[in-house]
């Protein structure tokens, strides 16, 4: 298969997930809450984003538009972009429906420069976004070229240990190498998706990357950014393995009697 062929079965299985995501039965994107007021954001993002009032923030693959629409809210210019047409369908009616500064635009990220007009304060990148991407240093370059002189990317993410890892026999064991081959995807097939809703997909498989710490932050080095901070963080924001379980900061930790092990990372690199 070639790149192409990748995306396109990815995006057939994020378009089938959007109604499901939208819908929302199970409560994992607190959409009702979310119209209602409530900020999409976690509070490590929360906690890390800064300011963003006036701000022109590019927010890539951004699914339905939960956190673009939060970032619009807290007095930012947002436009979100998303290879899926029906996540970009609902991101918009949302955005309608609540009146937000908030625009989508449908297209693969790597076309981002193409696809989006003019440059930006921030790029904000989160939460199961780089690894359905084979190049990394590509994606660098497209971020360092949609930001402006000092504008700054923000990108949270499930760390690169944890994903190297899997769920066997009520075990944390080793799974995946630390680096997937861009011509030789992580190929998996999944019967239901990640919220825990029980509707099963019609399209199973999908086409998956692992990218190194070392080959995100120098891909970053090369494209011209400077890094301004990086931190790893013992929390996540969704449960990776059974036996993680919410705090009351809505955050997912492993048992205090579990080895601990980062299970994300944030970084905030700057152009210029």
């Amino acid at each position: 298969m070639d790149k192409q062929s990748y995306f396109d079965a990815n995006r057939k299985s994020w378009d089938e997930r959007v109604a499901i995501h939208r819908r929302d039965d199970t409560k994992f994107y607190d959409v009702e809450q979310f119209i209602a007021g409530k900020d999409s954001l976690s509070p490590i993002e929360a906690a890390e984003i800064g300011d963003v009032k006036g701000l022109r923030i590019a927010h890539l693959q951004c699914h339905f538009g939960l956190d673009s629409i939060s970032l619009a809210r807290r007095g930012a210019s947002v436009t979100g972009l998303d290879f899926s047409p029906a996540a970009v369908a609902e991101a918009r009616a949302l955005a309608e429906r609540l009146g937000v500064d908030a625009q989508f635009v449908e297209g693969n990220v790597y076309d981002a420069r193409d696809l989006l007009a003019g440059e930006f304060d921030r790029v904000y990148v989160t939460w199961g976004a780089i690894n359905w991407l084979p190049d990394i240093a590509l994606w660098a370059k497209v971020v360092a070229s949609l930001l402006k002189p000092g504008g700054k990317l923000y990108l949270a993410e499930t760390h690169q240990t944890i994903l190297s890892l899997d769920w066997v026999e009520e075990r944390i064991v080793p799974r995946y190498d630390w680096r997937t081959p861009k011509e030789a995807p992580i190929v998996e097939e999944v019967a239901t998706t990640y919220t825990g809703a029980a509707d099963e997909l019609a399209n199973k498989k999908t086409y998956s990357w692992q990218h190194p710490l070392s080959d995100i932050i120098n891909g970053l080095i090369a494209a011209g950014l400077t890094l301004n901070w990086f931190r790893e963080h013992a929390a996540l924001v969704w449960p990776l393995f059974p036996n993680m379980k919410a705090g009351e900061d809505g955050l997912y930790r492993l048992p205090a009697d579990h080895v601990q092990l980062p299970l994300a990372f944030s970084l905030e690199a700057r152009k210029g």
